[in-house]
């Protein structure tokens, strides 16, 4: 059996090889792909197969999943150009005859306004159009995003323009754990999964940073467009400043919380944000 792993160079990729190793998949049997080989040289130490390949090179892939059985598809970081790339893995998996695609999405593409969940969304239709077997995996937030601002929650509060709405973040690690169990188990083939932790608002985050830091940490909650005047003004792109805002808007309207489908996958409870927090501090 091979397994191939785009994206094996960020932080999730990295993640769902170490979670398939976890697992008993024999080293030999998963490729890492990325476009910087140099950069998997910790996972070919540990005996997996690596290769470079390219969103947008259509050759690279296609030489990169001959022979793969399964094909964990970690969707790109490059928006605004994600549907290209995207299309290039597509057209590469159904011409290696891949026997599942695994694909890393947004939770609730299909009905998401969210700016980012567009190309996810038209990501998930060129793949039912391929007729390729698929399970989609929506992921909602990483824990990670908060966590990695404590130090500014400390010194300045947490600001967002997410009103009372709830996020079901969860930590990368158990997002790639599921996604480990999806590729080395029966059952899933053209299944969709709905993923997070237990749901929070940035009212009870902020009051979860106070209790374990000892500091007051209130939240404060802004106009979307305000939001993103305030991210621009902290040195965040502009455009970026924007999608970050939008993600707080879709937060607000609920489009970011989701059912116990992780819980299941994993068997147990997902990493809460009081762990996270701990574990961050």
């Amino acid at each position: 059996m091979s397994i191939v792993v785009t994206g094996a160079t960020g932080q999730l990729g990295r993640l769902i090889v170490a979670s398939l190793l976890d697992r008993g998949v024999p080293a030999d049997e998963i490729v890492a792909v990325g476009r910087d080989v140099d950069r998997l040289a910790g996972l070919a130490e540990r005996g997996v197969v690596t290769q470079r390949a390219d969103y947008d090179d259509a050759e690279s892939l296609q030489a990169a999943f001959a022979g793969a059985e399964k094909l964990m598809f970690v969707s790109g970081s490059e928006v605004g150009r994600r549907l290209v790339q995207h299309g290039n893995v597509v057209t590469a998996a159904k011409a290696a005859g891949v026997g599942l695609v695994v694909y890393t999405s947004i939770a609730k593409a299909d009905t998401s306004s969210l700016v980012l969940a567009a190309e996810h969304k038209a990501t998930e239709q060129l793949i039912l159009d391929s007729g390729l077997p698929h399970v989609f995996l929506r992921n909602s937030w990483y824990l990670e995003n908060y966590t990695a601002q404590l130090p500014t929650y400390l010194r300045h509060g947490v600001a967002g323009a997410a009103g009372d709405g709830r996020v079901s973040a969860a930590t990368r690690a158990d997002f790639a754990e599921a996604a480990a169990i999806v590729l080395t188990t029966e059952g899933h083939t053209n299944r969709v999964y709905e993923l997070g932790g237990a749901p929070f608002t940035m009212t009870e985050l902020a009051a979860e940073v106070s209790r374990q830091s000892g500091n007051t940490v209130s939240y404060l909650d802004l106009p979307v467009d305000k939001l993103a005047e305030l991210l621009v003004a902290t040195g965040v792109p502009e455009g970026y400043a924007a999608v970050l805002a939008d993600g707080d808007r879709g937060l607000a309207q609920g489009e970011l919380a989701v059912g116990d489908d992780l819980a299941k996958l994993l068997g147990r409870t997902p990493t809460t944000l009081a762990e996270a927090i701990r574990a961050a501090l």
